[in-house]
């Protein structure tokens, strides 16, 4: 109990006055576990030269989806690389786990690939997360992949010297599941927001710059699936306007279903280069792309009126909603 309060009032007193009573010792152990805890923002790996980001790491090795590996991490901050080898349509979670990691550890998380005919992983980070696992480290909880091949896990580390962790890949939902069962009536879909491409940011960036009074916004989603079959329009159309931000499209009476293709002539003309690259960034080219398109309009005043079309777009295979959403107002 002396040991507890003497701890507590340590805490509560300035350092001054630590250092002055002879309680800096113990201090400064409690500001070393602090300044681990506190380690900022891991980066991506810096670009190689070669534009293989698998020449950034400082070791590679390999992991498969349902198993783990432990390593020690360098005394100086960098990265270790992992091959995953990966089947079309799999999702896949990917963890530094509490189990098997130091205490304090702070890690980033990468993922790149598949890789290619001549051997690069290129250097897109496809999916990466920071402080999301125990702690701080890191956790992405689902990434879906439509292209079999070898992938590369990247973990990066700041503060690794005399530290191990522990990198386990997961199978959570699509072609990696064995033997999957129908979707259950009246199932629904929990989406996981994901980060748009560079690409796709620059074609919506430049279509926003031609016109004040035309603004169209572009978000994708992951949706775990761990069933057989195909989920339908409908139930991704339903998670769409169970969000916040999309709820005022619930009073469109006769929301239209139109084919992909369809879809491009309803866009403006300064956001049509987006319709193709979509379709190239998320689909696996073979699957059934569905849209289900809302209207709303409303004034905010005098020469306020808007008017505003919300298009949910369905990658049923690849387990992906695009939502293109375009705005236009008076001005």
């Amino acid at each position: 109990m002396r040991r507890s309060l003497k701890g507590a009032l340590l805490w509560m007193m300035p350092l001054g006055v630590l250092s002055a009573c002879g309680g800096a010792p113990d201090a400064a152990g409690a500001e070393d576990a602090l300044s681990e805890r506190a380690q900022s923002l891991i980066s991506a790996p810096p670009v190689p030269a070669s534009g293989n980001i698998a020449d950034s790491m400082l070791y590679v090795g390999t992991v498969a989806v349902g198993g783990a590996q432990q390593d020690g991490a360098s005394a100086q901050p960098g990265y270790y690389g992992y091959r995953v080898q990966v089947q079309a349509g799999s999702q896949l979670k990917l963890e530094v786990t509490h189990l098997g990691s130091s205490m304090y550890l702070d890690t980033g998380l990468f993922l790149y690939g598949p890789k290619d005919a001549n051997g690069s992983y290129g250097d897109t980070v496809l999916a990466q997360d920071d402080d999301s696992g125990y702690g701080q480290l890191s956790k992405v909880g689902l990434v879906t992949l439509p292209q079999d091949g070898e992938y590369l896990a990247v973990v990066g580390f700041i503060n690794g010297g005399g530290k191990q962790f522990r990198l386990q890949v997961d199978c959570v939902g699509g072609a990696c599941l064995p033997n999957p069962q129908p979707a259950p009536t009246g199932h629904a879909l929990t989406l996981v927001q994901s980060p748009i491409t560079a690409g796709l940011q620059s074609a919506l960036d430049a279509g926003n710059i031609v016109r004040e009074d035309n603004i169209s916004h572009l978000t994708a989603f992951d949706f775990a699936w761990t069933y057989s079959g195909e989920t339908t329009l409908d139930t991704a159309a339903a998670a769409i306007l169970a969000r916040g931000q999309y709820r005022g499209y619930l009073n469109d009476p006769a929301p239209l279903v139109l084919t992909y293709a369809q879809l491009e002539t309803s866009m403006y003309w300064q956001f049509r280069p987006l319709h193709p690259a979509i379709l190239a960034t998320y689909g696996n080219g073979t699957e059934n792309v569905q849209v289900k398109r809302y209207y709303r309009e409303f004034s905010t005043g005098p020469n306020g009126d808007n008017w505003r079309t919300l298009n949910v777009i369905l990658f049923p295979q690849s387990y992906k909603v695009v939502v293109y959403e375009q705005t236009a107002h008076e001005i």
